[in-house]
């Protein structure tokens, strides 16, 4: 039966609740224990994937098809555990499911209350698959005192409660600011926060206090006296050069060992943190360095691509190079010619997206990557936009787009070259949608096969013919075009078993041009990093080499 560490946050969000809840679950990893880790989210969507970028940043996508919070990434790119639909909730997800049994009349007439119904639902889903590791990790999203997410604050502590003794932990996160003025830092808000969690029944037994000043001894011992902890459980979390380097800071600050003590396992089993020092290494001490640029529609909020950020660094690690991301809004090439942008990179990446806003800026991307013979990474929109290029410049079709394009126009402008999915196979069954449908979960989402045509590029980047990825998207590229771009040099050389979907392009005769229909950024870690973004920017170094 597992163990379950709590993890909370207080005084203000954004303080890291999620890296140190991964960081946590590699350090109990490296002491030979096994994890699983999840997200109670109180906003009142089901999932995040009707949110827009500017609103949550990525959507993160499970194997099993899930549309999670970017939290979920630094868990998998942290643990390597992958991430199932069972380890993210919403409130609306559990609202939804306490409706639908109010409809369905599973509640013999009672009248449906937050406490017991929804705290109940809430504890059902904390316990799924308890029984396969020793450690179970649960992040509450947002912060003490939020109206939204005091369900979720009631359900851990009636779960601690229902649980035999020394099967829980409270584990909470505050900042510690720092006033210049007096040159002190400031205890109060922590003791205010923790006072919330208290007036709520829950009292924490490790902090982790955020701070940019090293806390000094006094400071601590005024935590653990007004906070009720254990002096060695304040841990201090200071601001790091690399998040990767937050699993050995986290360690010398005795973070796994408070954790340990408190669930009374001694003697703890010596952890082996050989992974994560040459993974800090890696990142500290790069021979080299590549600039790319990333040319997309949300550039003004980076977590809106926080798993291709961070898996271009993973492929830096590989290469032993330290890659730098500029962001170019592709919108400016709607008004200015893309070369004086784009000159100058060592590679350029197009992500995916939605909507026709930015598109032809990311069109014209693709097309000075293949004239400038640039290295090319284009993930799924960024893959439709390198097909619709070619079938514009090299195939002649000059009103070549997406029936994405027209049908937000709600008039017929293009030579749909990417098309409304509108059935697939998914597993042994097949998946039909319409255009009218609902937004949300509606996609080709989660993981599907692919075959890899033999002696392609991308099969020796991969090593493999037999390939599977993880989707997100609603449209996709017409094979009834294939013919026609493969003469011109745009090889379909990937596609689904089946036979019907692309799903990779190459161009013939280019150092390195691939566009990809599904997202491998979702599957990279810093101690594995994908092979498509190793070889990226290894193709990015070569090119470094020779200005």
């Amino acid at each position: 039966m597992a163990r379950y560490i709590f993890i909370t946050g207080g005084v203000v969000s954004s303080l890291g609740k999620g890296l140190a809840s991964a960081a946590l679950g590699a350090l109990l990893q490296a002491r030979g224990y096994s994890v699983r880790l999840r997200k109670l989210d109180p906003y009142l969507n089901v999932d995040p994937g009707t949110m827009s970028p500017f609103e949550h940043g990525e959507v993160f996508v499970t194997d099993d098809g899930a549309e999670t919070d970017l939290d979920l990434g630094h868990y998998e790119r942290f643990t390597g555990v992958a991430a199932r639909n069972s380890d993210s909730i919403s409130s609306g997800r559990v609202y939804s499911t306490v409706l639908e049994k109010e409809r369905r009349g599973d509640y013999l007439g009672k009248t449906i209350q937050v406490i017991p119904h929804v705290t109940n639902e809430i504890k059902d889903f904390i316990k799924i698959g308890d029984d396969e590791v020793d450690f179970m990790l649960c992040e509450i999203g947002g912060t003490v005192g939020d109206i939204e997410g005091l369900p979720f604050f009631e359900a851990i502590r009636q779960f601690a409660h229902e649980r035999p003794r020394g099967e829980c932990l409270f584990m909470h996160l505050t900042l510690l600011p720092y006033l210049a003025a007096s040159g002190e830092l400031k205890t109060k808000p922590t003791q205010h926060s923790v006072k919330e969690l208290q007036s709520i029944g829950i009292a924490p037994d490790i902090l982790v206090c955020r701070s940019e000043h090293e806390i000094p001894e006094k400071e601590r011992e005024k935590l653990a006296l007004f906070c009720n902890v254990r002096k060695e459980s304040v841990i201090a979390a200071y601001d790091l050069k690399s998040i990767y380097e937050a699993p050995l800071a986290y360690h010398e600050q005795g973070l796994d060992q408070a954790v340990l003590d408190a669930f009374g396992i001694t003697p703890a089993p010596k952890p082996k943190l050989h992974v994560w020092e040459d993974v800090k290494d890696r990142v500290n001490n790069p021979e080299g360095e590549v600039k790319i640029a990333i040319v997309g529609k949300y550039t003004q909020l980076e977590d809106a691509y926080k798993s291709i950020n961070e898996a271009l660094t993973h492929g830096g690690m590989k290469n032993r190079v330290k890659v730098r991301i500029e962001w170019v809004d592709a919108e400016i090439f709607d008004r200015e010619d893309a070369a004086p942008h784009l000159e100058g990179y060592h590679a350029i990446l197009v992500p995916g997206g939605f909507g026709e806003r930015g598109t032809e800026g990311k069109i014209k991307a693709a097309q000075f990557a293949r004239e400038h013979k640039i290295p090319y990474l284009g993930i799924c929109l960024g893959m439709q936009m390198a097909v619709i290029e070619a079938a514009r410049n090299l195939a002649g079709i000059e009103t070549a787009g997406s029936e994405e394009f027209d049908h937000e126009a709600g008039k017929k402008r293009f030579e749909p070259v990417v098309y409304h999915l509108k059935e697939w196979v998914q597993g042994n069954h097949k998946v039909k949608r319409r255009e009218g449908d609902d937004k949300g979960g509606t996609m080709r989402l989660g993981a599907y096969n692919a075959t890899l045509n033999e002696g392609s590029k991308v099969a020796e980047v991969y090593g493999s013919t037999s390939i599977e990825e993880r989707h997100r998207h609603r449209y996709e590229v017409d094979i009834k075009y294939r013919e026609e771009l493969e003469k011109q040099g745009l090889i379909f050389s990937g596609m689904s078993p089946d036979g019907k979907l692309p799903e990779i392009v190459e161009v013939k005769d280019h150092p390195w041009f691939i566009g990809v229909q599904f997202h491998p950024e979702l599957k990279s870690k810093p101690f594995a990093p994908h092979p498509l973004f190793a070889d990226f920017v290894r193709a990015a170094k070569d090119v470094s080499r020779l200005v």
